[in-house]
Parts: C-alpha cells; structure tokens; sequence
C-alpha cells in the first residue's frame, strides 16, 4: 500500500518541505509516502474555485484509491484509532490518498467521492502545517502498527 498525500496549494516554506520529507524517508518501502500538490484555483467565485480545485485533486487519484478527505467536520482521531485506520486501509487492496482542500476546503464533489473524512484538529491551521501533521500522524500510526518504539503512551 503506497500512501499519497494530495494537497492545493503553492510551494510551502523549506521548513514545511524538509519536515515532510523526513517522514516520509522514515516510511518503509512498502507503504512509500509521497506528496503532490495542485494549483490553487484563481477563480474569482467560491463555488467555482472549490469546484476547479476539487476536479484537480481528483484528478490525481484512480478508482482503486482508498481517499481520505482532510475535513474539519471529520473523524478525529487519536494515534491509537488513527493505526487501527492504517491496519484497515492496509485491507483495501489500493493505495491510500489523503486530500486537502485549499483554503476553501474541500469542494463537495471530493467530499462525496472520498470513502472516509478524517479532521486533524478542531483548531484551525495554515496548510502546510497540516501537510506535515498529516505526514507526522501517518508515521506514526505506521510505527504503531509495526511495533517500532517512537509512540509513547
């Protein structure tokens, strides 16, 4: 199982990208971490900008994909729940994309298509914060379910 975090938005800062990419080094091969990003809409109408940005994320995923939608009115999680998830999506036969929304959210065309909802946090956060929470949270469940000592109850 291959896990794919697709997120809209520009380039992040270096602190954002190096934090990430240290996670996602610290996947094994099996379950390689990677992170794609998608313009920004410019439209000038809400509606319109959700919707271009929603058919990009999309457009980056197959029918095979587990998709996990990064909603503020999702499932939160806590580390032990979130490797029971890992555990699960281990099962579905595909790869796992967890999409994030810009700063609109996410358009109803992607919350519809995903198979899960998952909220970080009920605070609210800038993007590339959450891009390394999210990466952060995938290792770490990962380290829960392999039986590697980094999580500490």
């Amino acid at each position: 199982m291959k896990l794919r975090v697709v997120a809209v938005g520009p380039k992040c800062p270096a602190w954002v990208d190096e934090a990430v990419a240290d996670y996602a080094r610290r996947m094994p091969r099996a379950h390689a971490l990677t992170v794609d990003t998608v313009a920004i809409s410019t439209r000038a109408e809400r509606v319109r900008r959700s919707a271009e940005e929603g058919q990009r994320l999309l457009s980056r995923t197959t029918s095979r994909d587990w998709l996990v939608a990064l909603d503020e009115r999702g499932k939160n999680h806590t580390a032990r729940q979130l490797a029971d998830r890992f555990r699960a999506w281990q099962n579905t036969g595909g790869d796992v994309v967890f999409l994030l929304g810009g700063p609109d959210g996410l358009d109803a065309s992607v919350l519809d298509k995903a198979n899960e909802r998952w909220s970080l946090s009920a605070a609210t956060m800038p993007h590339g914060l959450a891009r390394v929470v999210v990466v952060e949270q995938i290792y770490r469940a990962w380290t829960l379910v392999s039986g590697h000592p980094y999580h500490r109850d």
